[in-house]
């Protein structure tokens, strides 16, 4: 844990996990980035959302604000990130249904399905922090399963990133990339119905919580 002029930073193994201003929602771009998945779902589609990697719930705040009636529920596998997420982060605030559980583990047993999965699962140290074995394949093949139709799959990206881009391409016939200016971090979405990168930017210029983070997103489709 820092704080540095009353922001609080979350950091696992050396790797920058999460990040609360109080007062504040939007979190950083990254997490902005991986919540354009709710900005792109209509209103009536944003019933319920499924966060594997949970961190300190940096994702989780902005999902909450663009969905406030919706169901949450995020995987977490460190029961010291969510004991200091519930210290430092106010995670009870945002009526979060938390599963401390390996995020695989929960995607071969669970049944649930939902309107939104955001995958942001890494381990490792510092800057050599990866995707687990089991990701991007069989795991992101199994996050699709559980979507509703017409539902999106959000991955967080780093060097995986052609691999986790090859695999939304063989899940979804419509998948958009979304890069950030001065980060590594590429955000895949995926989709049975039909999405663009033109398409997904006009939702985030649309939603005031995000715009801020606009200059830094560019959006394509991918093929």
């Amino acid at each position: 844990m820092r704080v540095r002029g009353g922001v609080r930073e979350l950091y696992v193994d050396g790797t920058f996990a999460s990040r609360y201003e109080p007062g504040e929602v939007a979190t950083g771009p990254v997490w902005d980035a991986l919540a354009a998945a709710i900005a792109a779902l209509p209103q009536e589609r944003r019933r319920s959302v499924l966060l594997l990697g949970m961190g300190g719930g940096s994702a989780a705040r902005v999902v909450r604000a663009l969905a406030p009636r919706s169901r949450i529920v995020g995987v977490e596998i460190d029961p010291i990130v969510v004991r200091l997420a519930r210290r430092w982060f106010d995670l009870d605030a945002l009526g979060i249904e938390v599963v401390l559980e390996d995020a695989r583990a929960y995607l071969e047993r669970s049944r649930r399905r939902f309107d939104a999965v955001l995958e942001d699962v890494f381990v490792g140290t510092g800057r050599d922090a990866v995707k687990p074995d089991w990701l991007p394949e069989p795991g992101l093949a199994r996050a699709a399963r559980r979507l509703a139709p017409g539902g999106i799959l959000a991955s967080n990206a780093l060097d995986e990133a052609p691999a986790v881009s090859a695999a939304v391409r063989s899940l979804f016939p419509s998948a958009v990339r979304i890069e950030i200016d001065d980060y590594d971090n590429q955000i895949f979405l995926g989709c049975s119905r039909a999405l663009t990168g033109r398409e997904v930017r006009r939702a985030v210029a649309a939603t005031p919580l995000l715009v801020p983070a606009l200059r830094s997103l560019s959006f394509r489709s991918v093929r």
